[in-house]
């Protein structure tokens, strides 16, 4: 049977460690069983004695075993102590002569990637070089697999183990060749026969000590390093590799850290060097030893702790660690896809990240060198021209002496699967002793403290925890606070399940006035309900606790208000027809400018017809949009087809176009903008609709951050509504608004003249496109009446569409028409009492309108034919133009007139699209 083995990083040296001893020896000695481990020399017979917890005393020289009760160490006599006394007098050179490099395990995890981390090493022109390593890619999972399967008396382990065994030895194959193989390979199936020996004594136990899973576990970064060196060698560079066992110590502080000793980790590197001085080292990652010689670890990810260790110990000029992406980014780019790499951060600003979930760095790596001002470079070894992130001191404003928002707020991290705790009660005012009391109840049941939140009132608390520790947190507060709540001195423990934390990160924004508004502006905007808050005095990070499935459309949110990326509208258009196809059409056009000049990305999720409908995940391509929509359509549902829109959360904002007349789409608005979804509409249908269901509507849109804009249910796209809502704000008082408000019939009475007959006119108008494909839906009136009911809602009367009297166009014969066919043949016969209307006017100097009116004065509205004099501003139009007269208290003597094109597919979708983009700048986009 074989025994564990302990690589030896210098060959050379005939002195390791004082405490345990070395000896020499001709041979290895016999396999000893130690407190269920077992023991083989190495490398010309040098044995390291490791305690694993037994109180064993060995003697290597002697080959005996003997109890010793005095200590739990094992030791070895030694026959030369001489170059103990040259160790101590040994000098290890310190300073900026010194580069620390890290690879982590996907830079290491193949043979050509140990090579090309060869290739970078022996391309750093630095005068010293450290480099740390990980072990090979998947190898620590497969290392603590095997510990796992053993003391679980799974008998896989040993096929398992053969894999990691066939792993490395197929790596090495390709890695290297020559006497280096052969050593390599030869060391490695020591290693691996002296862990089946310890994986069949923990299987046997049925139980593994955390220092055996340790040692174990480190196994990986030992043959990393070792190839690694071996690969260096091949080029002619000297080099040695660093078992750190023999330099770091580390103080196991439980809740899974450790706490490196640095000034004992100095003195073992001081006599490691001696025996081993190199110019190029390579070093474990991860691993460590205890004050007691007991091989540990640095917890998971803690290869990256190490690199910052070492480049503290050599007082390295920099330290890099290399990984897989191109820097640290401003927010995780799988949630935030136009998030950007930062050039630098301040070591605050990392630890800040690395807390709150951002995949940085190990969250204690900062601190090693922080201590020295020693930078941290995250790079790229796939992309070796990108720079990277620098994380040192407070860096220089990268954007002069401009403090900015965008530069105050440097990046947003999120942390998910949390759950939020809230102890309230009036009694806990005033008593002190109530916070330590819940905290130290939560210690006990040795669950992690988030984040902290405590109302001023002192009436409740509130803490976030992981949600995988709520119940036991829940309980154990319940049962010690069990006599307060009986009492009624505590009202409720309070579970909040399903919560996630935002952050926002960034040290210039102490003191600066407007970032918390501003976040909380972008989050309210995106409809996302905050649910508790934490600052810090030093200002370094603002914390939300929010509703899990709202996290990514918040982050997102928080990204964009601050200019980290483009403000993002998920747009869903209703009603493909020729209002919507046109508005398709312009957006297509426009979508390119909208994002280079003004930062907007408008992504259209989804087309919805009468009978089908198509979907799109990231965006439909709008130049191929009408094959789309018939290649790739499925039946229309309106619900699905909403959900899909608004539930993509890489968008934080949705909005719902309406290109519709439809009531039963109308009809969905409030449940839209409850549900956080902006409303956009030319659709009359839902403002002239019941009164009680408007005021429900507008209600609702006044009391969110959800919008809902409707310019072009008036005038197309004529600025009316907004022009009304501009004097309302500004303290104007609307007297009277009159206009022709029908592009169709201001076509027709415009072209109403000479000789022409009416029903001539109105087939002219229906052949051009002018009119409704039943020309009756326009003369009879309920559409100018809509926009009339519409205007006098907006300037505060509360009338219902029947309160307006229609003066309708339509003989009264003709009304029952069954088809427009029939309707335009029989219009002929009623030309006379028409002709005669225009005559009697054209007579008096005057011609025909066909108006809609609001007078507040009066508070009532109507729809009529007037006639009006040659020079009023009605009787100049032209075309199917509209104008507005609006008669306020300052516009008394001569109203405000707007006018221009009021009919058409072009000015209709311009007007919804001017309304998409005045929807962009209120969420965030410059204006």
């Amino acid at each position: 049977m074989r025994s564990l083995a302990i690589s030896n990083p210098c060959p050379s040296s005939t002195l390791r460690r004082s405490s345990p001893l070395y000896s020499d020896g001709p041979s290895p000695p016999p396999l000893l069983p130690i407190s269920g481990a077992l023991l083989q020399g190495r490398n010309g017979g040098k044995t390291r004695g490791w305690h694993f917890g037994g109180a064993l005393r060995i003697d290597c020289a002697s080959e005996s075993i003997r109890k010793d009760g005095s200590n739990n160490r094992i030791f070895a006599s030694i026959a030369d102590v001489s170059v103990e006394q040259s160790v101590e007098n040994a000098h290890f050179p310190k300073g900026d002569m010194w580069s620390v490099h890290k690879f982590g395990g996907t830079c290491m995890g193949t043979p050509k990637r140990i090579q090309n981390v060869a290739d970078i090493v022996l391309n750093d022109s630095s005068e010293r070089k450290l480099v740390v390593v990980s072990a090979m890619s998947k190898v620590t999972d497969m290392m603590y697999d095997l510990v796992y399967k053993a003391q679980s008396r799974d008998d896989s382990y040993v096929s398992a183990i053969d894999n990691v065994f066939e792993k490395h030895m197929l790596a090495a194959k390709d890695l290297l060749d020559g006497e280096d193989l052969t050593r390599f390979l030869s060391q490695l199936q020591i290693d691996i026969s002296n862990l089946k020996a310890m994986l069949r004594a923990i299987y046997i136990a049925g139980h593994a000590t955390e220092s055996f899973s340790d040692f174990v576990v480190g196994h990986g970064e030992l043959w990393s390093a070792q190839m690694l060196s071996y690969a260096i060698k091949k080029s002619g560079r000297p080099c040695s590799w660093m078992d750190t066992r023999d330099v770091l110590i580390v103080n196991p502080t439980g809740s899974n850290q450790v706490d490196p000793d640095y000034l004992e980790s100095e003195k073992r590197l001081e006599k490691w060097f001696a025996q081993c001085p190199a110019d190029t080292i390579i070093a474990t990652g991860f691993i460590a030893s205890t004050p007691q010689n007991i091989p540990t670890t640095l917890k998971r990810d803690g290869s990256d702790f190490s690199a910052a260790i070492l480049g503290a110990l050599v007082r390295a000029c920099q330290v890099t660690i290399w990984t897989d992406v191109d820097g640290v980014f401003s927010a995780d780019p799988r949630k935030v896809g136009e998030a950007v790499i930062l050039r630098t951060l301040s070591y605050q600003e990392a630890w800040e990240m690395s807390y709150f979930g951002a995949n940085v760095l190990h969250p204690r790596t900062i601190i090693p060198v922080m201590r020295h001002g020693i930078p941290i470079v995250i790079r790229n070894i796939f992309n070796l021209s990108a720079p990277g992130t620098m994380i040192c001191q407070q860096p220089v404003n990268e954007n002069g002496d401009k403090k900015s928002l965008e530069s105050v707020v440097k990046a947003f991290a999120t942390i998910d699967n949390l759950a939020l705790i809230n102890v309230e009660g009036t009694g806990m005012a005033g008593v002190p002793g109530t916070a330590s009391a819940i905290f130290s109840t939560v210690k006990d049941v040795g669950a992690n403290v988030i984040m902290i939140s405590q109302a001023s009132s002192e009436h409740s608390i509130c803490f976030a925890v992981p949600e995988n520790e709520v119940k036991a947190v829940s309980a154990a507060l319940q049962s010690r606070f069990r006599q307060a709540l009986d009492a009624g001195r505590l009202s409720q423990v309070e579970v909040i399940p399903n919560c996630s934390i935002l952050a926002a990160v960034g040290q210039r924004m102490a003191s600066t006035p407007g970032v918390s508004a501003t976040l909380f502006d972008a989050l309210a905007k995106a409809n996302i309900n905050v649910r508790a808050i934490a600052q810090g005095c030093s200002e370094f990070n603002i914390t939300v606790v929010l509703k899990q499935e709202d996290c990514v459309r918040a982050l997102r949110a928080a990204h964009s208000r601050f200019y980290l990326s483009r403000t993002t509208l998920a747009v869903g258009i209703i009603g493909p027809g020729l209002i919507g196809g046109t508005l398709l059409d312009q957006l297509r056009d426009q979508a390119a400018n909208l994002n280079e000049e003004f930062n907007i990305d408008l992504r259209v999720m989804g087309i919805i017809g009468s009978r089908t409908m198509v979907l799109s995940d990231t965006g439909i391509d709008l130049t191929r949009w009408r094959e789309l929509h018939k290649e790739k359509s499925e039946a229309a549902d309106l619900d699905k087809f909403a959900q899909h829109v608004h539930g993509n959360h890489f968008f934080p904002n949705t909005v719902l176009v309406d290109c519709t007349a439809d009531t039963n789409v109308a009809n969905r608005y409030y449940d839209w903008l409850h549900k956080g979804i902006h409303v956009i509409t030319p659709n009359k249908k839902a403002n002239s609709g019941p009164l009680d269901r408007y005021l429900k509507l507008r209600k609702l849109q006044r009391l969110s951050y959800t919008h809902y804009f409707y310019e072009a249910t008036v005038g197309a796209g004529l600025p009316i509504i907004s022009t009304l809502q501009g004097l309302l704000e500004t303290g104007d008082k609307i007297l009277r608004i009159e206009g022709i408000f029908s592009g169709t019939l201001s076509y027709i009475f415009n072209n109403f003249k000479g000789t022409r007959s009416f029903s001539e006119v109105v087939a002219e108008a229906k052949m051009a496109g002018y009119t409704e494909p039943d020309p009756r839906d326009d003369l009879s009136g309920t559409d100018v009446a809509r926009k009339v009911i519409i205007l006098a809602r907006e300037s505060g009367l509360k009338l219902e569409l029947s309160d307006i009297p229609v003066q309708s166009l339509v003989p009264e014969p003709l009304r029952a028409c069954s088809s427009a066919e029939e309707y335009m043949q029989q219009l002929p016969n009623f030309d006379e009492d028409m002709t005669k209307e225009r005559n009697d006017a054209e007579a008096a100097g005057e011609v025909l309108r066909y108006v809609g009116v609001v007078d507040m004065v009066n508070e009532k509205g109507m729809v009529e034919l007037r006639r009006y004099k040659r020079e009023h501003p009605f009787a100049q139009l032209s075309g199917s133009d509209n104008i507005i007269a609006f008669t306020t208290t300052r516009y008394n003597k001569q109203p405000l007139i707007v006018r221009g094109p009021g009919a058409g597919a072009e000015v209709t979708a311009g007007g919804i699209f001017s309304d998409i983009l005045r929807l962009a700048s209120y969420l965030g986009a410059p204006s």
